[in-house]
């Protein structure tokens, strides 16, 4: 902020300018359109007393699920509801699109399930939706991401009540 901006500390930011434009550049062809700001949401209350879900595309989902789409070469415009109660031997990876050894020997490194609880139960954030969401993040299509994928999972998060969606890719 220059000097004697005092009016541009109540505008909205934007957490990543630039963000479309960096997209289109290391993904030619993609063509992505946002000329409008997404502002960054003020708390309402205390961290400690938010309920915080956790979104991620890192592929994660319940043993035993139906596995992603991981090779339809246009992507898998699906998500999976994963228990945030749920242990990390219940879940698995399906994923293609990046390493996954290191997840695989601690799946907290892309789905930080036990660190989230720990921050509850230290009364760091007030609690976790009993859902968490997670889907693969290759898909080509953005506005179909942006109209399908992401509005479902917006309304299954506002369903569920969350103060906080804490949204993290693999």
């Amino acid at each position: 902020m220059t000097a004697g901006s005092e009016a541009d500390a109540s505008a909205p930011r934007q957490l990543r300018p630039g963000l479309w434009q960096t997209v289109n550049e290391r993904y030619p062809g993609s063509m992505i359109t946002k000329h409008d700001l997404v502002p960054l949401a003020p708390l309402r209350k205390p961290l400690s007393e938010c309920r915080v879900t956790f979104i991620s595309t890192s592929g994660v989902q319940p043993k035993g699920t139906t596995p992603f789409d991981t090779v339809h070469p246009v992507g898998d415009y699906s998500f999976r509801r994963v228990p945030s109660s749920a242990r990390v031997d219940e879940l698995e990876i399906h994923q293609l699109k990046y390493p996954t050894a290191g997840a695989e020997r601690d799946l907290n490194v892309i789905f930080p399930i036990d660190r989230l609880r720990e921050l509850v139960a230290e009364g760091v954030i007030g609690g976790l939706t009993d859902d968490f969401y997670t889907f693969i993040g290759y898909n080509m299509d953005p506005e179909r991401l942006e109209r399908t994928l992401a509005e479902d999972i917006a309304a299954a998060v506002s369903a569920e009540g969350a103060d906080i969606a804490l949204a993290a890719p693999a």
